[in-house]
Formats: structure tokens, sequence, C-alpha cells
């Protein structure tokens, strides 16, 4: 391992940089994905349902940023955020198909 001139090696500021991304973009796309499947389901007037999906979203955001950090790998960040994303978009996808008029 090559160090740099701060003593901290390479692959380490990678491993750090990558979990700085799936906390910034993959957090993102977990609470857009939440939020919008939240407003969805609630059994709210649609206002409501709304403002309370976005609201929860920050919630979601703020997991998304604790688990990129606290996971043991930067793989396992992207997988820990990356997958539930997915699984909610695909619920999201197949809730607006089928329940479009």
């Amino acid at each position: 391992m090559k160090s740099t001139a701060a003593g901290l090696p390479l692959s380490y500021r990678l491993a750090v940089a990558s979990r700085c991304l799936a906390a910034l973009f993959g957090g993102y796309a977990l609470a857009a994905m939440a939020g919008v499947l939240l407003s969805q389901w609630l059994p709210l007037p649609r206002a409501d349902a709304v403002q309370v999906g976005m609201m929860s979203s920050f919630l979601f955001y703020l997991g998304a940023f604790i688990w990129a950090f606290a996971s043991h790998s930067a793989w396992r960040a992207w997988l820990g955020i990356l997958l539930p994303s997915l699984v909610l978009g695909t619920i999201n996808g197949l809730t607006y198909w089928v329940a479009r008029p």
C-alpha cells in the first residue's frame, strides 16, 4: 500500500470517498423512493399523505448516512442503501402500473 503525505493509504481514502458518494447519492435515492411510497400508500387525504411522506424522507436520508459510515465496508454500504432503494422503486412502479385507471 502506498501512503500519502498525510500518512493515510490511497485505498482508505477511496473507501471513504465511496462511502460519501453512497451516503449522498444512494441516500437521496432511498429517501425519494421511501417518500413516494409513503405518499402513495398512507390512508390520508392526498395533501397530508404527500406532506408526511416528504417529511419522513429526511429520516430515511439520515438513516442512509448513518448506515454508510457504520457498515464494515464500502461495498456493504452501497449494498445496504441501493438494495432497499431498488425494492422501494419496484414497489412504486408496480403500484403505479397496477393502480393506474
